[in-house]
């Protein structure tokens, strides 16, 4: 394999790093306040970064017309936001994650298949395996699962889901101008929800420093993504940055001390064959 060819496996993974480090810090933040003020200080973050990189790089502006799917690209990824934690509020947790986690992956897939034409043989199985060790890394807590405790953890994956496709569409040939589209349109969305429930909206002072982390690792994670989909296939790249909890998990066991169930130790192993047989 040339380096090339493992340009999409380096940056996939790398966008799985972030994400889950992200999300890892994020979860430590939503202890001490409310999600909102977690979600929204830490786009409001990610923009001022993303707008100073897009400057400095002196990268081109987009069209008007990609901007603007960037932007849905944003607002699409906000509503799934939204509905997760909705998901995770009202239903169970052991459900909400994994499910919004595997519907997220496989949209991509479906979609890569159709643009760019199917998988090997040898991906296909890997992808399988991926979706696998997602479901098992982010389950909690054992228990049946009913049809009604799927609605919102679906949206919420559709909602990830098309943003790796929209996302991943315009940023064929730019990376922090999709972004700051992106992030406009998904501050935008945030901002009218929270304007209609009366939530607050910006962080405390003393969780500045763990905030400006997750803005960090948000932009890190968004920029490996697109430049493994510029470097390959949409499906590669969204499926391997999926993996994610895999890294927020770890690092809860490494440093919060928190439990890994065997289900999350068979997904870590099931996420490392994926990762060799999607690389094959």
């Amino acid at each position: 394999m040339t380096g090339l060819e493992f340009a999409p496996i380096v940056f996939g993974l790398s966008a799985a790093v972030f994400w889950g480090a992200g999300d890892f810090c994020g979860g430590v933040a939503t202890k001490s306040t409310q999600v909102y003020r977690v979600i929204i200080s830490s786009q409001l973050v990610s923009l001022i970064l993303l707008v100073v990189l897009a400057v400095a790089t002196q990268e081109l502006r987009l069209p008007p017309d990609q901007f603007l799917w960037a932007g849905a690209a944003g607002v699409i990824g906000a509503l799934g936001i939204l509905a997760l934690y909705r998901s995770l509020a009202v239903g169970q947790m052991g459900v909400a994650a994994p499910v919004s986690a595997v519907v997220a992956a496989g949209v991509p897939v479906v979609v890569g298949s159709f643009i760019e034409g199917p998988p090997s043989a040898t991906q296909l199985i890997g992808f399988g395996l991926a979706f696998a060790a997602v479901w098992f890394i982010s389950r909690t807590e054992h228990g049946a699962i009913h049809r009604r405790d799927l609605g919102l953890p679906v949206l919420a994956g559709l909602g990830f889901g098309l943003f790796y496709v929209l996302i991943g569409t315009v940023g064929q040939t730019a990376v922090w101008w999709p972004l700051v589209a992106a992030r406009i349109g998904s501050l935008t969305a945030l901002f009218i929800m929270t304007s209609v429930n009366r939530q607050p909206r910006l962080i405390e002072k003393r969780l500045l420093w763990l905030i400006i982390l997750v803005g960090v690792f948000e932009v890190g994670g968004n920029a490996c993504y697109l430049l493994a989909r510029q470097a390959g296939r949409l499906d590669v790249a969204a499926v391997l940055a999926s993996l994610y909890p895999a890294v927020t998990v770890w690092l809860a066991w490494l440093f919060l001390k928190e439990r890994m169930y065997r289900l999350q130790s068979i997904g870590v192993v099931a996420a490392l064959a994926a990762i060799i047989l999607i690389t094959l």
